[in-house]
């Protein structure tokens, strides 16, 4: 390529390491020190999970914070994102495992009530469309937190509300959903996630998500119950297709969240990377660029289903556009990653094998890595 090519850089996040953004600066500033005349465009992008309202944000999105209630019950200030009605809500921003205290889990009892008041809160700013993003939380709930939030009850059978978490829905008499708020009528919701999941079952969210929850064997067994038993009780509230939704795709994302949303909110479920760059305007950048960086902190297995690079390199191969990745390490092949549309990835790990000591000095490695990439590719 010539020095006039122009770039664009849609990585993910390094968990651990780097944000989006920072990945963005990074990649730039190795680009352009090695080739000053290189255009670069840059777009952090997410796939639903966490970081997905600092990629709206960067993107134009307005910030909002708003107080809300955390997955162990004490209060959190979590953020949205808004672009006139249109709306990003990411619900690990309210109810996600990063806000737990260091190895404090609570598998039974967390809650999505907090997610729930988020969501009230971005209909409340005006927000007729919402991106709801999920993924990294805490929760098992299969949304009940969030749904009461937003108006439903769920009653014992001494007429008592059911006390948050999974765990205690193996409690649960009666459900009812009629005192939504009924704003949520008219508010479209896409739920954007990675992951397509049922609710229950050996692929479902207690037995797949669990344990990166805290959650033991026998507390798997209790959250798979407690959530079926949710769905019957649901059925009878509101008919076939409360079970139905169950074995929907995207029913089990983040413990559940997504069945909550598909059989209490209408919720359209897409994969959240296609939904995001769609969101922030990548269909635009990708026909000004003649080469695409994307990435994340691991290239593997779960790259290739729905996470974000592999998003990104399909977008681009439909257009005709060269993708090359950066990474902290790869962990599959040439043949899979040319499969995804990538044509070469460049780790951190080439230049620093110590997985400490890479994450430690991600960015300058990363500076580094996009000096080498530029210098082969433009």
């Amino acid at each position: 390529m010539t020095t006039t090519a122009r770039v664009l850089i849609a990585a993910d996040k390094f968990k651990g390491s780097l944000t989006a953004v920072e990945v963005a600066e990074r990649v730039r500033t190795g680009i352009q020190r090695a080739r000053g005349g290189v255009e670069v465009d840059a777009l952090p992008v997410a796939d639903g999970g966490d970081g997905t309202v600092a990629a709206a944000v960067a993107d134009g999105f307005e910030r909002h914070e708003v107080e809300v209630t955390g997955p162990l019950g004490a209060p959190v200030t979590a953020a949205f994102a808004l672009r006139g009605e249109t709306a990003v809500v990411e619900m690990a921003e309210a109810s996600g495992l990063q806000l737990l205290p260091p190895g404090a889990f609570a598998p039974l009892t967390a809650t999505t009530y907090g997610t729930g008041e988020l969501l009230l809160a971005a209909v409340d700013a005006g927000a007729t469309t919402i991106v709801f993003g999920v993924g990294g939380s805490a929760t098992t709930d299969g949304g009940a937190g969030m749904l009461e939030a937003l108006g439903a009850r769920f009653l014992d059978e001494d007429g008592d509300p059911v006390p948050h978490g999974g765990g205690p829905l193996r409690e649960l008499a009666s459900a009812d959903l009629s005192s939504l708020d009924a704003r949520l009528a008219e508010v479209r919701i896409v739920l954007a996630s990675d992951v397509d999941n049922p609710l229950t079952g050996p692929k479902g969210a207690p037995a797949v998500y669990g344990p990166q929850k805290g959650a033991s064997d026998e507390d798997i067994a209790v959250l798979d119950t407690g959530l079926s038993h949710y769905v019957g009780v649901l059925t009878e509230a509101l008919g076939p297709r409360a079970a139905e939704a169950a074995e929907a795709a995207g029913a089990g994302a983040a413990g559940g969240i997504g069945y909550g949303a598909l059989v209490g909110l209408n919720a359209t479920f897409r994969p959240g990377i296609e939904v995001l760059l769609e969101v922030l305007g990548f269909p635009e950048a990708l026909e000004r660029a003649d080469l695409v960086v994307t990435g994340e902190g691991s290239l593997d297995a779960q790259t290739l289903h729905g996470k974000a690079p592999a998003g990104v390199a399909a977008a681009a191969r439909a257009a005709g556009k060269p993708v090359v990745a950066v990474c902290g390490r790869v962990e599959i092949d040439d043949r899979e990653l040319r499969g995804a549309g990538i044509e070469r990835a460049y780790a951190l790990t080439e230049i620093e094998p110590d997985p400490e000591r890479c994450m430690a000095n991600a960015g300058a490695l990363l500076e580094e890595t996009a000096e080498r990439l530029a210098a082969d590719r433009l």
